[in-house]
Protein backbone atom coordinates (compact mmCIF):
# COMPACT_ATOMS: atom_id res chain seq x y z
CA UNK A 1 0.00 0.00 0.00
CA UNK A 2 1.66 3.20 -1.19
CA UNK A 3 -1.32 5.56 -1.01
CA UNK A 4 -2.37 8.16 1.55
CA UNK A 5 -2.69 7.29 5.24
CA UNK A 6 -4.43 9.87 7.41
CA UNK A 7 -3.29 9.47 11.05
CA UNK A 8 -5.64 11.22 13.47
CA UNK A 9 -4.23 12.15 16.90
CA UNK A 10 -6.13 11.99 20.16
CA UNK A 11 -6.92 14.54 22.83
CA UNK A 12 -4.07 17.07 23.10
CA UNK A 13 -1.76 14.89 21.00
CA UNK A 14 0.21 15.96 17.95
CA UNK A 15 2.32 14.29 15.27
CA UNK A 16 4.71 12.93 17.92
CA UNK A 17 2.04 10.37 18.83
CA UNK A 18 2.39 8.87 15.33
CA UNK A 19 6.12 9.42 14.77
CA UNK A 20 7.10 5.75 14.60
CA UNK A 21 4.24 4.88 12.29
CA UNK A 22 5.04 7.77 9.93
CA UNK A 23 8.62 6.51 9.68
CA UNK A 24 7.79 2.82 9.44
CA UNK A 25 4.71 2.47 7.25
CA UNK A 26 4.72 2.31 3.44
CA UNK A 27 2.29 5.15 2.85
CA UNK A 28 2.11 8.92 2.39
CA UNK A 29 1.27 9.84 5.97
CA UNK A 30 -0.62 13.00 6.95
CA UNK A 31 -1.23 13.96 10.61
CA UNK A 32 -3.80 16.77 11.02
CA UNK A 33 -3.41 19.41 13.74
CA UNK A 34 -6.80 20.16 15.27
CA UNK A 35 -6.08 23.71 16.38
CA UNK A 36 -9.13 25.20 18.06
CA UNK A 37 -11.73 22.97 16.38
CA UNK A 38 -14.40 22.21 18.96
CA UNK A 39 -16.50 19.47 17.36
CA UNK A 40 -15.72 16.02 16.05
CA UNK A 41 -17.65 16.87 12.87
CA UNK A 42 -15.46 19.89 12.18
CA UNK A 43 -12.38 17.74 12.72
CA UNK A 44 -13.75 15.14 10.31
CA UNK A 45 -14.40 17.78 7.67
CA UNK A 46 -10.81 18.98 8.16
CA UNK A 47 -9.58 15.44 7.45
CA UNK A 48 -11.61 15.31 4.24
CA UNK A 49 -10.25 18.69 3.16
CA UNK A 50 -6.61 17.94 4.00
CA UNK A 51 -6.44 14.44 2.50
CA UNK A 52 -4.24 14.82 -0.60
CA UNK A 53 -6.03 12.03 -2.49
CA UNK A 54 -9.70 11.25 -3.04
CA UNK A 55 -9.42 7.85 -1.33
CA UNK A 56 -7.21 7.14 1.65
CA UNK A 57 -6.53 4.82 4.55
CA UNK A 58 -7.69 6.21 7.88
CA UNK A 59 -6.38 5.52 11.38
CA UNK A 60 -7.46 7.28 14.56
CA UNK A 61 -6.15 7.02 18.11
CA UNK A 62 -8.40 7.79 21.10
CA UNK A 63 -10.35 10.97 20.23
CA UNK A 64 -8.90 10.56 16.73
CA UNK A 65 -10.73 7.23 16.49
CA UNK A 66 -13.98 9.03 17.17
CA UNK A 67 -13.09 11.56 14.46
CA UNK A 68 -12.37 8.64 12.11
CA UNK A 69 -15.85 7.26 12.74
CA UNK A 70 -17.31 10.69 12.01
CA UNK A 71 -15.40 10.65 8.69
CA UNK A 72 -17.05 7.27 8.03
CA UNK A 73 -20.43 8.84 8.71
CA UNK A 74 -19.81 11.81 6.41
CA UNK A 75 -17.92 10.22 3.51
CA UNK A 76 -17.44 6.44 3.76
CA UNK A 77 -16.79 6.23 0.03
CA UNK A 78 -13.46 8.05 0.50
CA UNK A 79 -12.04 5.57 3.04
CA UNK A 80 -10.49 2.40 1.65
CA UNK A 81 -9.45 0.98 5.06
CA UNK A 82 -9.95 1.94 8.70
CA UNK A 83 -7.99 1.47 11.94
CA UNK A 84 -9.49 2.29 15.35
CA UNK A 85 -6.93 2.46 18.17
CA UNK A 86 -7.63 2.85 21.90
CA UNK A 87 -11.00 4.47 21.29
CA UNK A 88 -14.75 4.03 21.76
CA UNK A 89 -18.18 4.70 20.35
CA UNK A 90 -20.31 5.58 23.38
CA UNK A 91 -21.73 9.09 23.92
CA UNK A 92 -21.58 11.04 27.16
CA UNK A 93 -23.48 8.95 29.68
CA UNK A 94 -26.79 10.31 31.00
CA UNK A 95 -27.29 11.41 34.57
CA UNK A 96 -24.71 11.20 37.31
CA UNK A 97 -22.06 9.36 35.28
CA UNK A 98 -22.09 11.98 32.55
CA UNK A 99 -21.96 14.81 35.06
CA UNK A 100 -18.99 13.14 36.73
CA UNK A 101 -17.12 13.00 33.42
CA UNK A 102 -17.99 16.64 32.68
CA UNK A 103 -16.85 17.78 36.13
CA UNK A 104 -13.62 15.82 35.88
CA UNK A 105 -12.75 17.34 32.52
CA UNK A 106 -13.56 20.84 33.78
CA UNK A 107 -11.32 20.31 36.81
CA UNK A 108 -8.46 19.37 34.50
CA UNK A 109 -9.10 22.43 32.36
CA UNK A 110 -8.93 24.66 35.44
CA UNK A 111 -5.63 23.02 36.37
CA UNK A 112 -4.28 23.69 32.88
CA UNK A 113 -5.33 27.34 33.05
CA UNK A 114 -3.96 27.90 36.55
CA UNK A 115 -0.73 25.88 36.49
CA UNK A 116 0.00 25.16 32.84
CA UNK A 117 -0.12 22.22 30.49
CA UNK A 118 2.80 20.33 31.95
CA UNK A 119 1.22 20.38 35.40
CA UNK A 120 -1.96 19.08 33.80
CA UNK A 121 0.00 16.29 32.15
CA UNK A 122 1.80 15.28 35.31
CA UNK A 123 -1.59 14.52 36.85
CA UNK A 124 -3.72 13.46 33.87
CA UNK A 125 -1.22 11.42 31.85
CA UNK A 126 -0.32 9.11 34.72
CA UNK A 127 -3.42 7.07 33.99
CA UNK A 128 -2.75 6.99 30.25
CA UNK A 129 0.27 4.68 30.19
CA UNK A 130 1.24 1.29 31.60
CA UNK A 131 2.53 1.76 35.18
CA UNK A 132 6.01 0.69 34.09
CA UNK A 133 6.16 3.74 31.80
CA UNK A 134 5.64 6.30 34.56
CA UNK A 135 8.50 8.79 34.99
CA UNK A 136 10.45 7.33 32.06
CA UNK A 137 11.78 9.20 29.00
CA UNK A 138 8.62 8.11 27.18
CA UNK A 139 6.46 9.68 29.87
CA UNK A 140 8.50 12.89 29.63
CA UNK A 141 7.95 12.92 25.87
CA UNK A 142 4.19 12.77 26.48
CA UNK A 143 4.46 15.70 28.87
CA UNK A 144 6.51 17.57 26.25
CA UNK A 145 3.75 16.93 23.71
CA UNK A 146 1.10 18.28 26.05
CA UNK A 147 3.22 21.31 26.80
CA UNK A 148 3.31 22.17 23.09
CA UNK A 149 -0.46 22.76 23.27
CA UNK A 150 -2.42 25.28 25.32
CA UNK A 151 -5.52 25.49 27.54
CA UNK A 152 -7.67 26.98 24.76
CA UNK A 153 -7.01 23.91 22.60
CA UNK A 154 -7.79 21.69 25.58
CA UNK A 155 -11.08 23.54 26.14
CA UNK A 156 -12.05 23.15 22.47
CA UNK A 157 -11.31 19.43 22.43
CA UNK A 158 -13.10 18.85 25.73
CA UNK A 159 -16.15 20.53 24.20
CA UNK A 160 -15.91 18.17 21.22
CA UNK A 161 -15.75 15.10 23.44
CA UNK A 162 -18.53 16.15 25.79
CA UNK A 163 -20.79 16.60 22.75
CA UNK A 164 -19.81 13.33 21.05
CA UNK A 165 -22.48 11.27 19.37
CA UNK A 166 -23.17 7.57 19.81
CA UNK A 167 -21.22 6.02 16.93
CA UNK A 168 -22.09 2.38 17.60
CA UNK A 169 -24.74 2.30 14.88
CA UNK A 170 -22.09 3.04 12.25
CA UNK A 171 -20.08 -0.11 12.94
CA UNK A 172 -22.23 -2.77 11.20
CA UNK A 173 -22.14 -0.69 8.00
CA UNK A 174 -18.34 -0.57 7.76
CA UNK A 175 -17.24 -2.74 4.83
CA UNK A 176 -13.58 -1.79 4.29
CA UNK A 177 -10.66 -3.71 5.86
CA UNK A 178 -10.67 -2.65 9.52
CA UNK A 179 -8.18 -3.03 12.36
CA UNK A 180 -9.32 -2.63 15.97
CA UNK A 181 -6.37 -2.31 18.37
CA UNK A 182 -5.72 -1.33 21.96
CA UNK A 183 -3.28 -1.80 24.77
CA UNK A 184 -4.19 -4.80 26.89
CA UNK A 185 -3.77 -2.57 29.97
CA UNK A 186 -5.62 0.45 28.57
CA UNK A 187 -7.63 1.78 31.51
CA UNK A 188 -9.25 4.59 29.49
CA UNK A 189 -10.55 2.55 26.57
CA UNK A 190 -10.30 -1.05 27.80
CA UNK A 191 -10.16 -4.25 25.75
CA UNK A 192 -13.85 -5.22 26.19
CA UNK A 193 -14.79 -1.98 24.43
CA UNK A 194 -12.64 -3.01 21.46
CA UNK A 195 -13.85 -6.58 21.48
CA UNK A 196 -17.39 -5.22 21.10
CA UNK A 197 -16.36 -2.98 18.19
CA UNK A 198 -14.57 -5.91 16.54
CA UNK A 199 -17.69 -8.06 16.89
CA UNK A 200 -19.83 -5.35 15.29
CA UNK A 201 -17.57 -4.79 12.24
CA UNK A 202 -17.75 -7.78 9.91
CA UNK A 203 -14.34 -9.05 8.83
CA UNK A 204 -12.38 -6.78 11.16
CA UNK A 205 -9.22 -7.88 12.92
CA UNK A 206 -8.55 -7.35 16.63
CA UNK A 207 -5.10 -6.81 18.16
CA UNK A 208 -4.48 -6.43 21.89
CA UNK A 209 -0.97 -5.17 22.60
CA UNK A 210 0.62 -6.69 25.70
CA UNK A 211 2.17 -4.59 28.48
CA UNK A 212 0.63 -1.43 27.04
CA UNK A 213 -1.70 1.30 28.26
CA UNK A 214 -3.73 3.89 26.36
CA UNK A 215 -0.84 5.50 24.44
CA UNK A 216 -0.19 2.42 22.33
CA UNK A 217 1.39 4.17 19.35
CA UNK A 218 4.10 5.58 21.64
CA UNK A 219 4.33 2.86 24.30
CA UNK A 220 4.68 -0.08 21.92
CA UNK A 221 5.45 1.62 18.61
CA UNK A 222 7.05 -1.33 16.84
CA UNK A 223 4.17 -3.68 17.67
CA UNK A 224 1.57 -1.11 16.61
CA UNK A 225 3.41 -0.32 13.37
CA UNK A 226 3.67 -4.04 12.58
CA UNK A 227 -0.07 -4.52 13.13
CA UNK A 228 -0.80 -1.52 10.94
CA UNK A 229 1.56 -2.77 8.22
CA UNK A 230 -0.40 -6.04 8.15
CA UNK A 231 -3.63 -4.04 7.94
CA UNK A 232 -2.33 -1.92 5.06
CA UNK A 233 -1.32 -5.07 3.19
CA UNK A 234 -4.78 -6.66 3.43
CA UNK A 235 -6.79 -7.04 0.24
Amino acid sequence: MQGTLMLLPGLMCDAAAWAHQVAALPARCVVPAWGLRSSLSDMARQVLQEAPTERFALAGHSMGGRVALEVMRLAPQRVDRLALLDTGTHPLAPGEAGEKERAGRMTLLMLARSRGMRALGEQWARGMVHPDQLDTPLFESILDMLERSNPDQFAAQIHALLNRLDAAALLPGIECPTLVLCGRDDAWSPPPQHQAMHAAIAGSSLRLVDHCGHMSTMERPAEVSAAMADWLARD
